[in-house]
């Protein structure tokens, strides 16, 4: 037998470098595993010439892997439905290598089709499902990969990929109920304004025209529409076009940098309404996909820094870092994300019961369905409060717009009446 050295991080996050004895690097990893590590780098220690290092998914290795064929980035419906049938073919009993073969047929050309043709190849050449699919990081994210790995490891793999279809659905709705609500009032308020501008252009400077053959001393809220509209004919138009994409750029910008990211984070979760709805959101999110991880047996410490690279939000991605640093310290989980003050106090209680329990991930889980409860009654509810607002708010315009361009008809008839 061979002798490995290895470097790992054990249960509470520190590193550990030994040697184990193996037939094989896959033994190695598995005995590493076994000693309740998690393994990043594995070698052969007397390394013949041309001999390669053993690869862990999500680990450095010594020397440049051979490349591989890389596709690009997986729709998440797809990976979604992909996920679920799956999940579906495995609890039926037909071996891992038959499924990828039945869904890559199933599959129109694109990325998801390709990485799946890749992935069959590398387990049927003896690779394991997890690293196959960590070949292909764009389709297939650390959070993915580490539940198959966790799901193959323990021997669970069908309850794992059941595990992720149903959290991989429940994010997938949870978004399109966040999207579907926001694009009626996008579509009103984008119509709105090209309307509003297009009057200004159009109708507004003939209205002008008449009122400079009147010879009147015109009305300030008259003078105030024309200048308005002097404005948006003048080149205001394009200020008023290329406003929205200039905002959009200025956002990719700062999101560029971790400050920047943690500023517009910090400033989004402020926002009256929406604030709320996308905390929500973010404990949702993060509880679900750390609960689910718990469950697939991922260590507390990798699936705290999988859940922070997954969760969305700058804010938040800084106090998991900070429960993180807590737990490898010897602390709790409930303290450090206590002291955070980003999450309300019936998170921290329901994860600290959880924890003295033994149930964690169970505890985990319900705060991922109230969350979604109260998500989806606030986006319900702001739905209803926007649409009298923007009839109010459009009723306003209008009423303006044609206060302003009668009222001058108005005093040239009581001129001549006079």
């Amino acid at each position: 037998m061979a002798v490995f050295t290895y470097e790992a991080m054990n249960s509470v996050g520190q590193p550990v470098k030994d040697e184990v004895e193996a037939a094989s690097s896959e033994e190695a990893i598995s005995k590493v595993r076994a000693m309740g590590h998690f393994p990043t780098k594995i070698k052969e220690k007397s390394m013949r010439r041309g001999a390669k290092t053993a690869e862990v998914p999500g680990a450095k290795t010594d020397e440049p892997t051979k490349a591989r064929k890389r596709v690009g980035k997986v729709s998440n419906k797809l990976l979604t439905e992909f996920t679920r049938q799956m999940s579906t073919l495995h609890s039926a009993g037909l071996p891992i290598l038959r499924s990828l073969r039945i869904l890559e047929d199933q599959q129109k050309p694109g990325p998801l089709k390709v990485a799946l043709r890749l992935i069959g190849d590398d387990v049927e050449s003896g690779t394991g499902l997890s690293e196959a699919m960590a070949r292909q990081p764009k389709a297939f994210d650390p959070l993915y990969t580490n539940m198959i790995q966790a799901g193959e490891l323990g021997g669970v793999l069908d309850v794992v990929l059941d595990k992720l279809a149903e959290f991989r659905e429940k994010s997938e709705a949870l978004k399109k109920k966040v999207i579907s609500a926001m694009i009626y009032p996008i579509a009103v308020i984008t119509f709105s304004v090209l309307i509003v501008t297009g009057i200004m252009i159009f109708v507004i400077p003939k209205f002008q025209a008449i009122f400079g053959k009147m010879g009147k001393e015109l009305p300030g809220i008259t003078m105030v529409l024309l200048r308005m509209s002097a404005f948006v004919v003048g080149g205001g138009w394009i200020a008023i076009i290329a406003s929205p994409l200039a905002i959009w750029g200025f956002l990719k910008v700062m999101r560029m940098s971790p400050a920047g990211r943690m500023l517009l984070d910090h400033v989004k979760l402020k926002i009256p309404i929406f604030g709320q709805i996308a905390l929500k959101s973010t404990v949702a999110r993060f509880t679900r996909t750390l609960s689910t991880l718990l469950t697939a047996g991922v260590p507390i410490l990798e699936a705290l820094d999988i859940t922070r690279k997954t969760t969305g939000n700058e804010v938040m991605a800084r106090a998991l870092a900070n429960v993180h640093d807590g737990i490898r310290e010897g602390e709790n989980f409930a303290e450090p994300l206590k002291l955070a003050k980003v999450v309300e106090p019936m998170v921290v209680n329901m994860i600290d019961v959880g924890e003295e329990t033994g149930e964690l991930d169970n505890m985990l889980g319900r705060i991922a369905d109230t969350y979604d409860g109260d998500v989806d009654a606030m986006v319900s509810g702001m739905v209803s409060l926007l649409e009298p607002v923007m009839v109010v708010v459009l009723g306003s315009i209008v009423g303006f717009i044609v206060i302003a361009l009668f009222m001058p008809m108005v005093k040239l008839i009581s001129a001549v009446g006079g």
